[in-house]
C-alpha cells in the first residue's frame, strides 16, 4: 500500500539522486568548479573492510536501543544513549584509521593553524585586532567570530595540546547532545516521545561529521543551552550564557536562536526568569565587546573575505539552493523523510499548545522540529551557505531528526536504514572534515 510516508521516502531518495546528478552536469559544463562532487565538497571511494567493526555496532545499536528505550530508568537511558552515540560516531571514524579522528583538525585551513598568532599577541590583543588582521588568518579562522580559535587556544594553555585532544573533547560535546536534546523533548512532548527519539538520536546519519569537525561542539553548546531552558528557572542564567555564546561561535548560527524562542513560547516564562535569561544572554557578548571585538565589524570583515577568496561567493546559487537541502536530507535519514506528512500535520496543534503551555505529544514535536526547519529555510535562503553545508547543517540537523519520535515503537526496520545511511556515508563518501 502506498502511503504519503512512503512517497515522501521516495521524494527523499529523488531529491538526493537529483542534486548529485545536477551537479555533476554542472561540473562537467563548467558551471560548478570549487567541489568535485556537488553538493559535498568530497571524493567518492569504494568501502574497505575496516567499515566491519561499525557494521557490527550498527546492529547491536539496532538491536539493543529499542528495548533500552522501553526498559531503562529515564536517566541510565540518556547516558546509554550518549555511549552508543559515542560509540557509533567513533568507530565510523576509525574506519579510516587511527589518525582519522584528529586528522581534519590538523588541517591547515583549520582554527589549530591560526594558534601561533594567538600565542604571539595573547588573547586580548588577539582580539582586539582580529578583525584587522584576518586576511592572514587560515579559512576557518577567517570564516568564524574568534571564539572557536580562543577554545583551541584555551586548550592548548592547558595542556590539552594538539588536534586529537580537540577531536576528542569535540566529539564527547558533540555527543552529548543526544541526552540535551531529548531532555527538551521530553519537556514539551512528553517522557513517551522522548523515549522513541532517543535511538534515532544516537544513530543519527550525520555523526558522521561530529568526529571530524568543530560544527559538532556548536551543536552541543546549542542543545544544552536549549535545555538548560527548561530544565528548571535556576539554570536559565547558564542557558542565556550558552545560548549567547552561539553568535560568537558561527555566524550562522543566529537563525538557530529559533529554537529556543520556540521552547519559550511553548513552555512560558517568569519575569524573574526571563530577566535572568536576557542577562546570561548579554554575558559574552559584552565580554567580547569589552576587549575589542565588534560582532557586527566581525559580519563585514568575514563577508568581505568570503568575497576576496571565491569559493562559497562563485557557487551557483540557485543549485545550492537546492543541493543543500539535499545534504540536509543525508544528514537526516529516510526515518525523517518518512514521518513528515505527520510532522506537517502536527503543525495545526500547535496554537492550542501555545496557547495551553502543556505537554502535548504530537505537537511539542512539531514545535521543536518544526523551529529548526524554518531557521534552516532561512539560512538556505540567505545564500550565505553554498555548499560545505555537510558541516554546517551539524548544529541543525539533529534537531531535525526530533522527527522521529512520531514512529511507532520499535520501528527497528527506520533504524536499521538510519544506520545504513551513516554507513554509506562513511564508506562512499571522503570528506576533508
Amino acid at each position: 500500500m502506498i502511503t504519503r510516508g512512503r512517497i515522501a521516502v521516495a521524494l527523499w531518495a529523488l531529491l538526493i539522486a537529483g542534486a548529485f546528478a545536477w551537479g555533476e552536469a554542472l561540473r562537467r559544463s563548467g558551471g560548478e568548479t570549487q567541489d568535485p562532487h556537488p553538493p559535498l565538497l568530497a571524493e567518492f571511494r569504494l568501502p574497505t573492510w575496516q567499515l566491519l567493526p561499525a557494521a557490527a555496532v550498527a546492529a547491536l545499536g539496532v538491536a539493543l536501543l529499542p528495548v533500552a528505550a522501553r526498559r531503562l530508568g529515564w536517566r541510565p537511558l540518556l547516558l546509554v544513549s550518549w555511549a552508543a552515540s559515542l560509540t557509533w560516531t567513533v568507530v565510523l571514524a576509525l574506519s579510516d584509521g587511527p589518525s582519522a579522528l584528529g586528522g581534519p583538525f590538523s588541517s591547515p585551513a583549520e582554527y589549530l593553524a591560526g594558534l601561533g598568532a594567538v600565542r604571539a599577541a595573547g588573547p586580548l590583543r588577539w582580539l582586539r585586532t582580529f578583525t584587522h588582521d584576518m586576511p592572514a588568518y587560515p579559512v576557518h579562522v577567517q570564516g568564524h567570530p574568534p571564539l572557536p580559535t580562543l577554545f583551541v587556544w584555551l586548550l592548548d594553555a592547558v595542556g590539552l595540546t594538539g588536534p586529537t585532544w580537540a577531536a576528542v573533547l569535540v566529539v564527547l560535546a558533540g555527543c552529548s547532545s543526544v541526552m540535551a536534546i531529548a531532555i527538551t523533548l521530553r519537556s514539551l512532548a512528553g517522557e513517551d516521545a522522548a523515549r522513541r527519539a532517543l535511538p534515532f538520536l544516537a544513530l543519527a546519519p550525520l555523526v558522521v561529521w561530529i568526529a571530524t569537525t568543530m560544527d559538532a561542539l556548536f551543536l552541543a553548546v546549542a542543545a544544552w543551552g536549549v535545555s538548560l531552558l527548561v530544565i528548571g528557572s535556576s539554570n536559565v542564567l547558564g542557558a542565556g550564557v550558552l545560548l549567547g555564546a552561539l553568535p560568537y561561535l558561527s555566524y550562522g548560527l543566529l537563525p538557530l536562536l529559533a529554537v529556543p524562542a520556540a521552547v519559550l513560547l511553548v513552555r512560558g516564562a517568569g519575569w524573574r526568569a526571563l530577566v535572568a535569561l536576557v542577562v546570561g544572554l548579554a554575558v559574552v557578548p559584552v565580554l567580547f565587546t569589552w576587549g575589542g571585538f565588534w560582532w557586527a565589524d566581525g559580519v563585514s570583515a568575514t563577508h568581505a573575505a568570503y568575497l576576496a577568496n571565491g569559493g562559497s561567493s562563485r557557487r551557483p546559487y540557485g543549485y545550492f539552493l537546492v543541493g543543500d537541502v539535499a545534504v540536509l536530507a543525508l544528514l537526516v535519514g529516510p526515518a525523517v523523510a518518512y514521518v513528515l506528512p505527520e510532522l506537517f500535520g502536527t503543525w495545526r496543534a500547535v496554537p492550542a499548545l501555545v496557547r495551553s503551555g502543556r505537554t502535548a505529544e504530537k505537537a511539542g514535536t512539531g514545535v521543536l522540529a518544526g523551529a529548526v526547519l524554518i531557521a534552516l529555510a532561512v539560512l538556505d535562503l540567505s545564500g550565505v551557505t553554498r555548499g560545505e553545508v555537510e558541516r554546517i547543517w551539524v548544529p541543525y540537523a539533529m534537531w531535525v531528526i526530533t522527527a522521529t519520535a512520531l514512529h511507532r515503537p520499535p520501528a527497528r526496520g527506520w533504524l536499521a536504514a538510519q544506520a545504513v545511511t551513516g554507513l554509506a556515508l562513511q564508506a562512499f563518501i571522503a570528506s576533508p572534515w
